[in-house]
């Protein structure tokens, strides 16, 4: 006992299963085995916890299934099993949520974290009562639906979408809703395949169809161009709208009311936005509809290092296409299906 009672600085390695591991003396390699004050403490059914005195997190790698969860500091395991305890406990969910899979973690929470704008009809859009629907909300059920999980959706905005989605600590899952796959994304994040085709359009009133019939006719001082900010149409807006007055909108939403109502002249937006606007609103046109400035296609981002989970998006999108049910999402909300 006289040998045991030192205090020490223990590192702490946490194995799942039931098998105890012993000090080895069949490896001249393992780091343990001249550890003679080694010893197992069952910290619950899934656990064992090797403690090792005289030895630094930092020394050594993990070693065989062991994983080295770091150092706990003054704490005598044999006089303190509470305090050990507690300590396990700790390092053990740290470790969990940086290690874990991610659908696993999805799993055990029970929760899909849609993070989403909620202003991006008929793809995305929250009402005033909470209700979150749209294209790609019913998409984002179909994947919460594989994971056998239930939904919440989380707030976000086009100027912060990034940013929120690379946040630490983590915000939500996944971001769904009238994103542009784009290579800049994909540098610094993780985009699922496309599941709708998009491209750069524009809403007019429905009175001046025949005087915007190209990105000319829009390109002029005397054109009120309105976008919302922080997002791909305002990006678009400025690089290709040089000559044009560019005015800045806080909320999507709103910009198709403000150019029916002559606030503004165009709204640059998708093609999977201004069909819906101009369906529920007879003052707007979409002329440039079938003419697309771009061509590109809407996926789910997320964050690097869920690759498990873009792997269970990518099926999810296979599945919808495969069996017909993407075809019927698209009919339903007027949009054109590009994956013949």
């Amino acid at each position: 006992m006289k040998q045991l009672k030192l205090w020490i600085l223990a590192a702490i390695l946490i194995i799942s299963g039931t098998t105890s591991f012993a000090s080895s003396s069949d490896n001249q390699d393992n780091p343990y085995e001249q550890r003679k004050q080694a010893t197992f403490i069952p910290n619950a059914p899934e656990h064992h916890v090797l403690v090792v005195s005289g030895y630094s997190g930092s020394e050594y790698a993990a070693y065989k299934d062991f994983i080295n969860v770091g150092d706990i500091h003054s704490c005598e395991p044999w006089l303190y099993s509470k305090c050990l305890a507690k300590n396990i406990k700790v390092r053990a969910k740290e470790w969990r949520k940086l290690h874990q899979p991610t659908v696993t973690r999805i799993q055990e929470r029970g929760t899909l974290q849609v993070g989403t704008t909620g202003d991006y009809r008929p793809l995305s859009f929250r009402e005033d009562d909470g209700r979150y629907w749209g294209f790609g909300i019913e998409v984002a059920g179909e994947i919460a639906k594989r994971l056998g999980v239930g939904i919440q959706y989380v707030p976000t905005s086009w100027p912060t979408l990034t940013a929120d989605v690379q946040a630490e600590p983590q915000t939500f899952d996944l971001a769904i809703g009238g994103i542009t796959i784009t290579d800049v994304r994909r540098e610094t994040m993780l985009m699922s395949e496309g599941y709708l085709a998009n491209g750069k359009t524009i809403l007019c009133r429905a009175s001046e169809a025949g005087r915007y019939q190209s990105l000319s006719d829009i390109d002029k001082p005397e054109v009120r161009v309105m976008v919302n900010p922080g997002g791909l149409n305002e990006k678009f807006a400025n690089e290709n709208l040089t000559h044009a007055t560019i005015i800045v909108h806080q909320k999507n939403e709103e910009i198709p009311s403000l150019i029916a109502e002559g606030e503004a002249d165009v709204m640059i937006t998708e093609i999977t936005e201004a069909p819906y606007y101009v369906q529920t609103d007879s003052r707007l046109a979409a002329p440039l509809l079938n003419k697309p400035f771009t061509q590109g296609e809407i996926g789910v981002l997320m964050r690097k290092g869920q690759e498990d989970l873009l792997q269970l998006v990518n099926d999810v999108i296979r599945q919808m296409k495969s069996d017909g049910s993407l075809r019927l999402l698209h009919e339903k909300y007027g949009l054109v299906y590009a994956y013949e």
